[in-house]
C-alpha cells in the first residue's frame, strides 16, 4: 500500500477557523470538507417524523459541525425521498453539498430519473453520477448537456468493486468528468495501485466510498485498543477515525463518505477531518498496525 505525504497534500488542502481540513475540487478550486455523509442503508427509511427524526438530527448536526457533501443514489431505496424531507424543513444556510447518480438504461429512462432525484430531493443537485458504469456514455451525453445549462455544476462515474477500477479509468479517458466514486479503505486499497494516481494526474475529484468496508474494519478492530501513537501523534479518539483519517490523508481523496443513522458516530466520523493527517511513515504505520491485528 503506498503511503503519501502531508507535504504533498499542501496544494490542494486548506484548514479552516475550526480546523476542519477541505480540499479542492480539481476541475473549479471549490473547497470542500473531506468527510462527507454518505446515505446508503441509513436514510432508506419512512417519511414520518419518527423515521426521520434521528436522521434529522444526524443531517443537522452535520451541517453545523462542518459537514457539506452529502451523496446519494437512486439505488438506496427511500433515500433520496428522506433526504428531500430533511432538507425541505433544514435551514437555508449551510447548504449541503447534494450529489446523487443515474442508475437505469437508455437515454429517456435516464432523464426521467434524473428529474425523479430533483423532485425527491428538492433542490439543485451539485454533483450527478453514472453510478456503477450503467449506460455511462448515453447519461454523460445527458449530464454534460446539464452542466452547460446549469442545471448541475459537476458529473461524475462510480463503481464500488475493485475488479471496476479498470473501467472507471477508461471511462474517465474517455470522457471528462469531475468526479470519480471508488471503494478504498485499509480492507481495500487497491484503488491506491493506479486509479488514485490516475484521477490525480488528470485533475479528477475522488469520493472514497466504503469507508469502513461495510464494517468489516470494526469486526477486525473490535475488543482492541487504537495504538496509543496514534492517539498521541494524530489525535485520533477512536478506530472510525483511524479508518478515516487513513483514507483522506491520499492527496488523490477528496472527500470520504461514510453513511450513519446516529448522531454521536456522526460527530465521531467528523473528527477523522480535523488536522493533523497521517504523513508518510504514520500512513504506513497505520496500515502495518490494522495487518497485525488478530
Amino acid at each position: 500500500m503506498a503511503g503519501l505525504g502531508v507535504a504533498a497534500l499542501a496544494p490542494r488542502l486548506a484548514v479552516a477557523a475550526n480546523d476542519t481540513i477541505k480540499r479542492a475540487i480539481p476541475s473549479s478550486g471549490e473547497a470542500i470538507p473531506v468527510i462527507g455523509l454518505g446515505t446508503s442503508g441509513t436514510f432508506d427509511v419512512a417519511s414520518d417524523e419518527g423515521s426521520l427524526a434521528p436522521l434529522r438530527e444526524v443531517l443537522e448536526r452535520f451541517l453545523t459541525l462542518g459537514g457539506r457533501l452529502v451523496d446519494t443514489s437512486p439505488m438506496y431505496g427511500r433515500a433520496e425521498t428522506a433526504l428531500g424531507a430533511l432538507l425541505s424543513k433544514a435551514p437555508p444556510e449551510p447548504k449541503p453539498f447534494v450529489a446523487t447518480k443515474v442508475w437505469t438504461r437508455g437515454r429517456e429512462a435516464g432523464i426521467a430519473q434524473l428529474e425523479d432525484s430533483e423532485r425527491k430531493i428538492g433542490r439543485a443537485l451539485d454533483l450527478v453520477q453514472v453510478h456503477n458504469l450503467i449506460d455511462t456514455d448515453t447519461h454523460l451525453d445527458t449530464l454534460d448537456r446539464w452542466k452547460a445549462e446549469g442545471r448541475i455544476r459537476y458529473t461524475g462515474i462510480t463503481h464500488y468493486t475493485r475488479g471496476a477500477h479498470d473501467a472507471l479509468e477508461q471511462a474517465a479517458e474517455q470522457r471528462k468528468v469531475d468526479f470519480i466514486q471508488v471503494n478504498y479503505s485499509l480492507a481495500e486499497p487497491d484503488a491506491d495501485r493506479r486509479l488514485l494516481g490516475f484521477a490525480q494526474d488528470r485533475g479528477i475529484a475522488v469520493l472514497a466510498n466504503r469507508p469502513f468496508a461495510d464494517g468489516a474494519l470494526f469486526d477486525r478492530a473490535r475488543g482492541k485498543e487504537v495504538p496509543s501513537w496514534a492517539r498521541d501523534e494524530l489525535g485520533i479518539a477512536s478506530w472510525a477515525q483511524y479508518f478515516l483519517k487513513w483514507i483522506v490523508s491520499h492527496p488523490a481523496v477528496t472527500c470520504a463518505i461514510p453513511a450513519t443513522s446516529k448522531a454521536k458516530h456522526l460527530a465521531d466520523n467528523l473528527g477523522a477531518g480535523a488536522a493533523p493527517l497521517p504523513d508518510a511513515a504514520q500512513r504506513a504505520r497505520m496500515a502495518q498496525d490494522f495487518a497485525a491485528l488478530r
